[in-house]
This record gives C-alpha cells, sequence and structure tokens, in this order.
C-alpha cells in the first residue's frame, strides 16, 4: 500500500496545531475540566481534545480527522492506505442485470423488459449516491463538529462490511454493520445515532457495501 500523500500528510501535522491533538489519558471528563471534548477514532484508542468554540465547518472538521489519522499513522507505519482511496466520490455501479431482458427467471420476474432492468439499476444507484451524499456530509449525519464518515474512510476504505456479523471490541459484542456504524457516528463524527431502518441508515449500508462490490463475504473475520 501507497504511503500518505504530502498534502494530506501536511494537512494533518497543521491539524495536530490547530486542534492541540494529542492522546487522551483521562476520558471526556478530564476534557471537560480542560474544556472541549475529547473525540475518539474508530479504534477507539486513538483521541484528539477539540477545544470549545471550534468552527463547525469542514474544514475544522477535516482538521480533527486528519489529527486523528496522523496519530493512527504514527502507530501503524506501513498501514498507510488512506492514498489509495483518495479520489473523487465515485461510487461503484450496481449489476445491469442487463443478462435477464428477454431470458427467463419468468417465476419470479416474468420476464423483464429492458425498460425494468434499467428501472431496478438506476433505483439501486440512486440509494448507493444517497449513501455517498450522507457519508461525505457532517450535516447529513448531525455531526457537532462537522466531521463526516469520509475524512477517516475515503471511499469506504477500511471498513470492511464483509466481515460482518463479527465480535466488536469497541462494543463488547457481536455486531451487524450498522451497529458498527452508529458507534462510528456517535463517537468520531460526534452525530446523532439512526434507528436501524432510518433512510439514512440504509443508504449509509447501500454505499459502504457497493464500494466493496465483488469481494467476497467472510463473516467474522478480523
Amino acid at each position: 500500500m501507497r504511503s500518505l500523500t504530502l498534502p494530506v500528510l501536511a494537512l494533518a501535522a497543521a491539524a495536530a496545531a490547530a486542534v492541540n491533538a494529542q492522546s487522551a489519558s483521562g476520558n471526556s471528563s478530564s476534557a471537560a475540566t480542560q474544556g472541549g471534548k475529547v473525540v475518539k477514532l474508530c479504534d477507539n484508542q486513538t483521541t484528539v481534545r477539540v477545544p470549545n468554540g471550534t468552527p463547525k465547518t469542514r474544514a475544522a472538521g477535516e482538521k480533527i480527522s486528519a489529527a486523528l489519522m496522523a496519530q493512527w499513522e504514527a502507530k501503524h507505519p506501513g498501514n498507510t492506505w488512506v492514498s489509495e482511496e483518495l479520489q473523487a466520490h465515485t461510487v461503484v455501479p450496481p449489476d445491469d442485470n442487463l443478462r435477464l431482458v428477454g431470458s427467463g427467471q419468468r417465476s419470479t420476474y416474468g420476464s423483464p423488459s429492458l425498460e425494468e432492468v434499467r428501472l431496478w439499476n438506476n433505483e439501486t444507484y440512486k440509494f448507493a449516491v444517497y449513501g455517498s451524499t450522507v457519508f461525505h456530509s457532517g450535516a447529513e449525519l448531525g455531526s457537532e463538529i462537522a466531521v463526516s464518515c469520509d475524512m477517516c474512510h475515503p471511499n469506504a476504505a477500511n471498513t470492511h462490511p464483509e466481515t460482518y456479523p463479527k465480535f466488536q471490541p469497541q462494543l463488547g459484542r457481536v455486531v451487524l454493520l450498522r451497529d458498527m456504524i452508529n458507534w462510528c457516528i456517535e463517537h468520531p463524527v460526534r452525530g446523532k445515532v439512526l434507528d436501524p431502518d432510518d433512510p439514512k441508515m440504509r443508504a449509509l449500508e447501500a454505499y459502504i457495501l457497493a464500494q466493496r462490490k465483488g469481494t467476497a463475504l467472510d463473516y467474522g473475520k478480523r
């Protein structure tokens, strides 16, 4: 895997100074004493303290995320997967199902027309694209600090949806993908936990799964 690009490293360095990034030795109560709040990375170990009054803007959120990632990279040299995913918000398209047109599956779907198959494809793709919109927006996620999922997981990298359900130490139990999404919304993002059937949760799951299209299922893998 390639290393972080120079702009990202520069942003991480600037972020560390901007938000006074440091490994938290205490908990959120000690942060309150110092002023601000402790924000956790998805590993439940890497933290930064965000001062009160930090602007609720995407730029400020990116600095917080970059400070977290700078610490994580320092502790995990050689695991720099981020640069491989720093691209536009590309959403992997679903299967086009064109092979079904006029060919069968009559017992389940009848004999689908080209228009029907295109409708299936378009609606499925729109759903994943909406998930991308939520994934890339601190506002959509209700973040208190303008952090969004993509700041630590560009293009849904390193989310491994194909490995769920599995035991997740952060939650102390076997969880589904949506459980881990909510944990991340609650902690790194500092947003509003979503109901399992919330359209945003369903769309987030669709987007994350779409980005791993073609990956074999391997539930329980760590």
